[in-house]
């Protein structure tokens, strides 16, 4: 089994009428790393001013990023059979699917929320989010709220949580099928610090 471990940054909280940013993709093979991807990506969205503040990205980078659709091959590519894991995996996972759709890309994947997979295997932490977890499990973030530094910590969660239970809290949660929500799950950077956010 492979992972792609993903972090966005967006505009807003609805892939209809929102865009990426940034996207960061960390391949790794259940036991390690094995390869990466990072790019700035021009969302043909102005950036409200409270993202930029918190991610760093302005409008004056993503202005000659490329557009999601020059690199969806490569982003296809990348998640194509492989276990999409995001902490909070709903948010990125619809953005990702929208734009990938949109691009001519017909893809989905089981999903793997970094979230739930902590709650079972560290459990009894105050908060579960990305900033709050990472302290408790003595995690570095080099780079918060930016795509490859948050996808790189939550592959360090994966990691962490396959070396502690191994697999089986892993196959458990990726053979329960989620209800379906008439809603999108809110933004995980909405409306305050994402670093606590919930699923």
């Amino acid at each position: 089994m492979e992972f792609a471990v993903v972090d966005i940054e967006t505009t807003g909280s609805t892939p209809q009428s929102a865009g990426i940013t940034e996207i960061a993709i960390v391949i790794h093979n259940g036991i390690e790393v094995t390869g990466k991807f990072v790019s700035l990506i021009n969302p043909r969205h102005k950036i409200p001013p409270f993202i930029v503040n918190m991610t760093g990205i302005s409008d004056a980078m993503v202005a000659g990023a490329p557009l999601f659709e020059d690199v969806a091959p490569q982003i296809y590519n990348l998640l194509n059979g492989r276990v999409f894991v995001a902490h909070n995996v709903s948010f990125d996972y619809s953005f990702v699917h929208y734009l990938l759709g949109r691009s001519g890309f017909q893809w989905s994947a089981p999903k793997l929320c970094t979230i739930k997979l902590s709650r079972r295997v560290f459990p009894g932490l105050e908060k579960y989010g990305l900033g709050s977890l990472t302290r408790d499990l003595g995690i570095k973030i080099e780079g918060r709220h930016r795509a490859w530094g948050d996808a790189a910590a939550t592959a360090q969660v994966l990691t962490m949580a396959i070396e502690k239970e191994g697999m089986t809290p892993i196959h458990s949660l990726l053979a329960k099928k989620e209800p379906r929500k008439k809603k999108v799950i809110p933004a995980k950077e909405f409306p305050n610090d994402r670093s606590d956010a919930e699923d």
